[in-house]
């Protein structure tokens, strides 16, 4: 009788157990859906993880918020002829490009990055960092629903008020105070390139003291964000 009862109370735990693991995979995906619409107004100014993370490990970080109205355009030029080219005419999800990865990926042939803009910002808002299969499969359903929602400028304004431009540094308003010692709306062209081409690998890459290769692909930057034309046109 004790040994069907403790068979009984084991079953009906792991049910417990279950049910409470379901709950919270619920909760997890339905974050994001809920803080998705939170985030459109302009006066809400989210963190992204890896600023939770350096609060929770009390590293502290640097950012401050500034509106896209307050950055210099060549700035964001600069960064969506370096991140994401197509950012003004996809839906959150460069098909070409990953459309290549996944060619390349069959042919057995190194893979390029195909984040977008979009999908950057949904994983920093809400994902983890590290390169991973899982990641990836949550990332683009939600960069697809993130882009649909949310107009491009306030993706935009989103995405450089919460990259990482070093350690602890987050946003281009404390990027530029930090390398080159003024605000974001006095960025000159080289100084935007040199920041936009650091994104990819910020603890790395000090666009302060940049190297001949970083000097080099800034300068390809520099040239097509002078040309960008109707590549930055969500942005006027």
């Amino acid at each position: 009788m004790a040994a069907a009862r403790r068979g009984m109370f084991s079953r009906g735990g792991l049910r417990r157990w279950v049910r409470l693991g379901v709950l919270t995979v619920a909760i997890m995906a339905a974050l994001p859906v809920v803080l998705t619409v939170l985030y459109i107004p302009p006066v809400v100014r989210p963190i992204s993880t890896l600023m939770i993370k350096d609060l929770v490990t009390l590293q502290g970080y640097d950012r401050q918020w500034v509106a896209l109205d307050d950055i210099a355009p060549v700035l964001a030029h600069s960064v969506i002829m370096s991140e994401d080219g197509q950012f003004c005419t996809h839906r959150g999800v460069d098909l070409g490009e990953l459309k290549g990865v996944i060619s390349d990926a069959l042919d057995g042939e190194a893979t390029r990055g195909a984040s977008t803009i979009p999908m950057q910002t949904v994983k920093n808002l809400f994902l983890w960092n590290g390169r991973s299969f899982l990641r990836k499969v949550v990332e683009l359903p939600l960069a697809i629903y993130f882009d649909a929602l949310v107009p491009k400028r306030r993706i935009m304004e989103i995405y450089l008020n919460i990259a990482e431009w070093g350690p602890n540094i987050y946003g281009i308003e404390a990027a530029s105070q930090h390398y080159f010692g003024k605000p974001a709306s006095q960025l000159s062209r080289r100084q935007a390139a040199l920041l936009a081409v650091t994104l990819p690998n910020p603890a790395a890459r000090n666009p302060a003291k940049a190297g001949p290769g970083l000097r080099r692909l800034a300068t390809v930057i520099e040239r097509r964000a002078g040309k960008a034309g109707a590549y930055v046109q969500c942005l006027n």
